[in-house]
């Protein structure tokens, strides 16, 4: 069955940004010039992604906004003659169907997920998470992760290596490589300490799961943080079924973080055409200074 549905949990409170945050919801926070969540919607897009569950907290309308169509927007465009800006609000608002729920308690990853069930329709579906912007100009991370799946018929998580001393922050596989990039996964630790992590293999918000995970997700109890956690349920589908892990190709940032945002923004403008001459120049001029 093809892959045709994602989900984006975006219910966080984004505290690491305070105050930014405090009325922007941190996934609208933008690199360079466009919000961290179009990014993410825009590879679910360019991997064949038809339809769009954007899991909501409290306060998170602009998102909802950003993506609709804005009628005095571009009107006003269309009355100045800027065209290019004109076509650009269209097609956010025209690019994928994206739905809308809330979660109404922050009860963890697995309990935003477990809140699309109805949406998924039994179908095998996406999950990308708000915080992870990868940059592959040749081809989409989720796109490589659904190729896997397409192959196997099993679920499959997006993994890189990091620093042992990072483990703490992921969840991380004990799995046993199988092909070049491919691991079948046995074990999920949810951010263990350093002598328990059994590989320094971390799953990086990309994930395409297997309808199955719902059953699954009802009976996980509340892990780590007191929150329920996805990771603790995929390690209860791995007993089930065969779950992979995949090492994408591609630059990953950690938009949440600050380091990894200000990283973010600093390449993706050097990508930009219209800003990187200038771009390069003033930051070869900063590093002569330092």
């Amino acid at each position: 069955m093809k892959v045709k549905k994602a989900v984006i949990p975006a219910a966080g409170l984004g505290t690491r940004f305070l105050p930014a945050t405090k009325a922007i919801p941190k996934e609208m926070l933008p690199v360079v010039d466009k919000p961290t969540l179009q990014f993410v919607v825009e590879e679910a897009v360019n991997s064949g992604i038809e339809d769009i569950l954007i899991i909501l907290g409290r306060n998170k309308t602009p998102i909802e906004d950003h993506f609709d169509k804005s009628v005095e927007l571009e009107l006003e465009l269309e009355k100045k003659g800027k065209d290019d800006l004109l076509r650009n609000a269209r097609d956010i608002a025209d690019m994928v169907n994206i739905h809308t729920i809330r979660q109404k308690e922050p009860k963890g990853l697995g309990h935003a997920v477990a809140k699309a069930e109805s949406f998924v329709a039994g179908e095998p579906f996406a999950v990308l998470l708000g915080d992870d912007v990868v940059y592959n100009g040749e081809k989409p991370c989720l796109r490589q992760l659904i190729d896997v799946y397409e192959e196997k018929q099993a679920s499959v998580l997006g993994v890189q290596t990091v620093k042992s001393s990072d483990v703490v922050k992921y969840g991380i596989v004990d799995g046993t490589q199988i092909e070049e990039r491919l691991y079948t996964v046995q074990g999920l630790i949810e951010k263990p300490r350093v002598d328990e992590a059994p590989s320094n293999v971390a799953v990086l918000g990309r994930y395409v799961i297997s309808p199955d995970i719902f059953k699954v997700l009802k009976e996980t109890a509340p892990g780590k943080g007191g929150e329920i956690q996805i990771t603790d349920a995929l390690l209860t589908l791995s007993k089930q079924q065969s779950v992979y892990a995949y090492d994408f190709e591609g630059r990953r940032y950690d938009v949440g973080d600050k380091q990894g945002f200000l990283e973010a923004t600093v390449e993706f403008a050097l990508r930009d055409e219209a800003l990187k001459e200038n771009f390069r120049a003033y930051l070869k001029d900063i590093c002569r200074k330092l």
